[in-house]
């Protein structure tokens, strides 16, 4: 049902009972109860949807002014709740579920904008969008349904998949590919050079970076996150691959599909990720290594060397957690012990003193 415009958008409004329907879920309350916006828990207004998934966020539950709650199936409550409870499997993939519907349904704009430019020679599919002072070079190809939004620089001989959304200030640099339903936001960069270079006795010598990058698609690229195109060859992000923002894959680097990385992730040159792996934020990665399948790093490790398949590993040189968490626990009290080793040598020297006298 239609409810009002809002900002140039259409907000939609559901009902507690189509809410369930959609999503396979039951209701606890009034099925009839209305929502035509989300909402952090804590933050619940009447006419808004919010979801419980973290244990520690229970306490909410009881206050929000939120008009519908997803909670998970074993969610049981210790007092009164005022809002009407939807009920499923889980309560975040259904909440994503549910935004992905709802910005799904928001109009989309189409055409090219009189402000763009736009090479004579370049493809342009259906039912793309090119904002305002977009660029777009010779040769390049647009797939169907593909936004490019303002400011946005597509050199000459790249190729964007079908749809895509290419974000603010985005630059794409001359071959690059971009595979379909991918995500680029603003400020990233695609295609960069490597940092190549010679020294030589009278400086560095730039090495040219001819290859170029690859992403696969289903890959989402976080703001002013750089991936450096290959000396040769090509740089691989493979199909479904997350990257937060301000995060630095450097030239011929390989990323396995579905692996995730926070931010501030660092990867030198010419090292291969498997599939699967979890990056914390800061994680450094040295150059000309291999990372396995399911590898799980936590924040801030740094990682000289090649690690094999389904470790989950903290710290630098990265250890297993449960060691890490050991030695953290042992650090902290080195000041202390190292007063009583102190202690404990002048009284060994007193001792021994005492011993000399009395032969």
């Amino acid at each position: 049902m239609w409810h009002k415009t809002c900002n140039n958008y259409i907000d939609m409004e559901f009902t507690a009972k189509q809410i369930a329907t959609f999503i396979q879920g039951e209701v606890v309350g009034d099925e009839n109860v209305t929502v035509h916006t989300f909402a952090k828990i804590e933050e619940g207004i009447p006419g808004s949807l919010t979801f419980l998934a973290n244990p520690k966020y229970t306490h909410y539950i009881y206050d929000t002014q939120a008009s519908i709650i997803l909670v998970n199936k074993d969610f049981i409550p210790e007092h009164d709740i005022n809002a009407t409870l939807i009920k499923v499997d889980n309560a975040y993939e259904s909440l994503a579920k549910l935004m992905t519907l709802y910005e799904e349904s928001r109009p989309k704009q189409m055409g090219i904008d009189s402000l763009a430019s736009v090479a004579k020679t370049a493809k342009i599919g259906k039912d793309v969008y090119i904002a305002p002072f977009a660029c777009i070079g010779e040769h390049v190809e647009i797939g169907d349904n593909t936004v490019v939004h303002p400011h946005v620089t597509i050199e000459a001989g790249a190729k964007v998949g079908n749809d895509c959304i290419i974000y603010a200030n985005v630059t794409i640099y001359h071959d690059c590919r971009i595979g379909n339903r991918c995500i680029l936001h603003a400020g990233s960069v695609i295609g960069a050079d490597g940092f190549g270079f010679a020294p030589t006795p009278e400086g560095y010598e730039k090495i040219p970076q001819i290859g170029i990058v690859v992403l696969e698609d289903d890959v989402e690229v976080g703001a002013n996150t750089c991936i450096d195109r290959a000396t040769m060859g090509a740089t691989i992000i493979h199909r479904g691959v997350k990257l937060d923002n301000l995060i630095q894959i450097a030239h011929n680097d390989e990323i396995g599909s579905h692996t995730v990385m926070a931010s501030q992730v660092g990867i030198a040159g010419s090292t291969k990720v498997g599939e699967w792996c979890m990056f914390g934020g800061q994680v450094g990665i040295s150059g000309h290594i291999h990372i396995g399948d399911k590898v799980v790093f936590g924040a801030q490790s740094g990682v000289p060397s090649s690690v094999k398949s389904g470790q989950r590993l903290i710290g630098a040189p990265p250890m297993e957690e449960k060691a890490f968490f050991r030695s953290q626990a042992i650090i902290r009290k080195l000041p202390d012990m190292y007063f009583e080793l102190s202690a404990l040598r002048k009284e060994l020297n007193e001792l021994k003193q005492q011993l000399k006298k009395s032969e």
